[in-house]
């Protein structure tokens, strides 16, 4: 689907719109990667591939050729999380550094779905049939085995029995009315996540922590990117309109705004929209 937002040849915004254009073996590593061109701009995505490829060389001359898939876990999960100390980054969460695959790299530290990015390309090269999931409020990966699934925390590399999963689940079950007689099973919060919607994940990870902050700039370039992954994601138009806004820039911030009013289905949110615009177009003069 052709994206709404045009995007300037030979620049990294480019980059990452002709690598996530077709969900046809879309590059989840790489697009995860090229992310942190924005605050690198020198940054080389080949290196960084090229860190992980020999990242994995590693790990596969520990695996025996007739090692099964369970022992390949196990090894991958020594080597992962014990020889390479990758964790997750518990005094610095909110660093958004922790969502670059660069930094990571370096640093070792990270956030659950950027470490489960990362260590889901060295299991898929193991040969394991590992995927990310979207479960709430802590991004997990699974991978099936012959004897049943494993489902994993990448932020520790724990293995999460189906009773840790019902209890992580718990306070979103509540929160959304979903108890007792209206519980939604474990297993249907388990489900795959396609590529596009973990880069997703990355990139609107990345907003909360830049509009917490109120970089507006920062928000900007996200949501630029966010925008090309997800052209109908109209409430980022918004967003976006609301950053351009705060940047002082009002022709920006009212042409976002129109988009967004344009196809909202949120008739209270669109009326309070509405009037914001009215707002800027005044400012216009």
């Amino acid at each position: 689907m052709p994206s709404a937002y045009q995007v300037p040849a030979a620049t990294p915004l480019a980059y990452f719109a002709s690598l996530v254009s077709d969900d046809e073996g879309f590059p989840l590593l790489e697009a995860a990667a090229s992310i942190g061109q924005d605050e690198y701009p020198d940054l080389d995505v080949q290196t960084v591939l090229g860190d992980v490829d020999q990242l994995l060389l590693r790990v596969r001359r520990r695996c025996a050729t007739d090692a099964d898939p369970l022992q390949r876990l196990r090894t991958l999960n020594q080597f992962f999380f014990r020889d390479m100390g990758f964790v997750g980054n518990v005094n610095h969460y909110h660093d958004p550094d922790n969502s670059l695959i660069n930094v990571l790299l370096k640093t070792r530290r990270g956030i659950p779905i950027s470490l489960a990015v990362l260590w889901m390309e060295l299991a898929q090269g193991l040969g394991l049939k590992a995927s990310g999931v979207n479960f709430p409020g802590h991004f997990l990966v699974k991978v099936n085995l012959p004897a049943g699934q494993v489902v994993m925390d990448p932020f520790t590399g724990q293995s999460l029995s189906r009773e840790d999963l019902a209890e992580r689940l718990e306070p979103y079950q509540r929160q959304g009315g979903q108890i007792d007689e209206f519980d939604i099973p474990v297993g249907l919060y388990l489900q795959a996540a396609p590529p596009r919607d973990i880069i997703a994940r990355m990139l609107r990870n990345l907003k909360e922590i830049h509009r917490t902050a109120e970089d507006w700039l920062r928000v900007i370039a996200v949501l630029d990117r966010l925008l090309i992954l997800l052209p109908d994601a109209w409430i980022e138009y918004r967003d976006r309109g609301l950053a351009w806004a705060e940047m002082g820039d009002v022709r920006q911030a009212v042409a976002d705004l129109e988009v967004y009013i344009a196809h909202s289905d949120d008739p209270l949110d669109r009326e309070a929209i509405v009037q914001r615009m009215l707002e800027l177009r005044r400012e216009l003069g």
